[in-house]
């Protein structure tokens, strides 16, 4: 196993380095007083900083579980588990399926990668099309595993979104064969026309659905989840209580506060898609003007923009990069195998359009 490249050069650089690196969202539309009003709400009370139950707190796992209730996905508290973040839901899931096999996309997102590894999960990589996974290749893979990973909307780090055809041919081939899916999904409410319906939705029993407040709200939280069957809860809980006992009280609580007026969260995530979605016009539009070679299609969500550069190695172009302070993730990092060097992943929520304009500048200097 190797670190994060992403986590490294966050490390790496300096004020005056312009990332498209990071899945960093925008902190100029983190909902800071709203978020700070809920706080001094929950400071009132100091039963809000002693420990909590492990599963999280019922109110806020039932606040989790009405959103899906709303979109047709009957789910109650008792399917909810809430996690440090995303990220410790699939380490917590990868330790219950320690030393399978797994079928994951192809490139698929490095912090999942890493964990796998760590947790001995043999993975299998299958070709990752523009709506979807190579479901030929899938079928013939999950026959042998049983189990998958997948990011059906704007996938880490390729920003693509499943077709409704391959989400209904995935769930009824798991279901058929009796295995599980992990639905990570922490950009699915990041659509920029509508939102997609979830694999899991339709086979509730055979799911794992991942979900995070980190891209939605705040990363600092540190609050994500899984949804699944009780049963498969209580078992992840167990596994759970052997890592953190339980994910900060306090954080949960906040969140909790602020959800009250869900008015406010509805209208924030509207802000986050009009915004996201003028950045990523803009990323476009400056990267076919001023570096025209690099191939891409515009996605429909999220805060990624993937593409290729032909017969340039991105990989060792991004060191060139640092020292003109700007940074990208080059797409090797994305792949189990490292056999593809002229792939790139951009990332457009963060940066201001004066950034991105000077950062595809001086990338535009090494490419020559």
């Amino acid at each position: 196993m190797k670190r994060s490249f992403i986590r490294e050069i966050l490390e790496a650089i300096d004020d005056e380095t312009i990332s498209f690196a990071g899945g960093l969202p925008s902190e100029k539309l983190f909902p800071v007083k709203d978020l700070e009003k809920a706080s001094k709400k929950v400071f009132k009370d100091k039963k809000h900083c002693q420990y909590t139950i492990s599963g999280g707190i019922k109110t806020l796992r039932k606040k989790i579980a009405k959103f899906y209730c709303e979109e047709g996905f009957e789910t109650s508290f008792e399917n909810i588990l809430i996690t440090t973040g995303s990220q410790q839901a699939l380490y917590i899931i990868s330790r219950f399926f320690e030393s399978k096999d797994i079928v994951i996309e192809k490139p698929s997102y490095l912090g999942a990668v890493n964990i796998f590894k760590t947790n001995g999960l043999n993975m299998s990589a299958v070709k990752l099309d523009n709506d979807g996974i190579d479901i030929k290749e899938f079928k013939k893979e999950f026959k042998k595993s049983k189990l998958a990973y997948l990011i059906p909307d704007f996938q880490n780090p390729k920003a693509s979104r499943y077709s409704n055809k391959k989400r209904e041919t995935i769930s009824k081939f798991v279901e058929k064969t009796g295995g599980y899916l992990i639905e990570d999904a922490p950009y699915s409410e990041l659509y920029f026309d509508k939102k997609t319906e979830s694999i899991s939705k339709y086979i509730p029993n055979n799911s794992f659905h991942l979900g995070s407040f980190s891209k939605t709200l705040v990363p600092g939280l540190r609050i994500g989840w899984v949804r699944a069957d009780k049963s498969l809860i209580d078992k992840l809980t167990q596994i759970k209580e052997t890592i953190d006992l339980h994910s900060s009280s306090i954080t949960q609580h906040i969140l909790n506060e602020y959800l009250e007026n869900l008015k406010s969260y509805k209208k924030h995530l509207n802000i986050l898609r009009k915004n996201y979605f003028e950045k990523m016009e803009f990323f476009a539009k400056s990267l076919e003007k001023i570096i025209p070679e690099f191939e891409f299609e515009r996605p429909k969500g999220g805060m990624f923009i993937y593409g290729k550069l032909p017969n340039k190695n991105t990989k060792e172009l991004v060191y060139k990069a640092l020292e003109k302070k700007v940074v990208y993730v080059p797409g090797v990092e994305f792949y189990v195998d490292g056999n593809i060097s002229d792939e790139i992943r951009f990332n457009f929520s963060h940066s201001s359009k004066k950034e991105i304009k000077e950062g595809l500048k001086r990338l535009r200097e090494i490419y020559n």
